[in-house]
């Protein structure tokens, strides 16, 4: 996850591709475009179920024009090949601003 995260603020497209799952992923990335200044990630839980799927709450902070923004995610992991994969999240409130 916060490699993951890393990956936005630096705004690696081919990294975050790489660890999305192929059944998920989406063809292409615009972070060239995005404007937000990612500000923190806090790690609130992480959940292991078994050996393939792993569960991590977060909320990332981030601003865009000046306006601060909260994600708070429960994205789904899961681990293929040794690696692990980003597979999906689910909103918490949705993005709200700060």
């Amino acid at each position: 996850m916060r490699s993951r995260y890393s990956a936005y603020v630096l705004k690696l497209e081919d990294y975050l591709l790489a660890t999305w799952h192929p059944d998920t992923r989406p063809a292409e990335l615009d972070l060239a475009a995005d404007d937000s200044k990612w500000l923190g990630l806090e790690v609130k839980k992480h959940t292991v179920q078994d050996a393939s799927h792993a569960t991590v709450e977060f909320v990332a902070r981030y601003r865009i024009a000046g306006r601060g923004y909260r994600l708070h995610e429960i994205s789904r992991f899961v681990r293929e090949d040794g690696s692990w994969f980003y597979l999906d999240g689910d909103l918490k409130g949705g993005i709200a601003a700060a």
